[in-house]
């Protein structure tokens, strides 16, 4: 993401479900249908267009305004994917719920077996203003530290 984010282009359908995961657990992004170049450093989605709620910043679902901060949001619901092996975000809440409850400036809490510092980097894309969200290379740094970490309890399993 952090050379989408280098090239002012925006994915908009960042989650699990559209990333490609090798034997060797090399990990590539896929379905750019949604993707856009963007010249203003945002882009606004046309009237009508549908996204995936649970996996949208508040400022996307509410004036379907997008920039790379759009997606940096959805990567940090992307982790919880990750941490949870697949789980739907959200557990147990309706869109319309998601939705009210984000305007209430509720954050999933922490998944179980999720580090601290894993979900204190979710919790910092998830803040409230975009301008406030880190960048996708700082984020691309700090997960490089948190791997070379912890990489052993990472390894392919043969």
């Amino acid at each position: 993401m952090a050379f989408i984010e280098e090239r002012n282009y925006i994915h908009r359908d960042l989650r699990a479900a559209n990333i490609l995961v090798s034997d060797t657990l090399s990990c590539k992004i896929a379905d750019f249908g949604l993707a856009r170049l963007i010249e203003d450093n945002e882009y606004t989605a046309r009237e009508g267009a549908k996204f995936p709620i649970k996996w949208t910043a508040p400022e996307a679902i509410n004036y379907g305004t997008f920039t790379i901060k759009s997606d940096v949001w959805s990567f940090g619901i992307l982790l919880t994917e990750i941490v949870t092996h697949g789980r739907i975000p959200y557990p147990g809440m309706t869109n319309p719920e998601v939705i009210q409850n984000l305007e209430r400036g509720y954050r999933m809490v922490r998944p179980d077996n999720c580090p601290e510092e894993l979900y204190h980097l979710m919790m910092l894309c998830w803040k409230e203003r975009p301008e406030d969200r880190p960048t996708f290379d700082y984020l691309r740094s700090v997960l490089e530290d948190f791997f070379t970490a912890t990489e052993g309890q990472y390894q392919p399993q043969p």
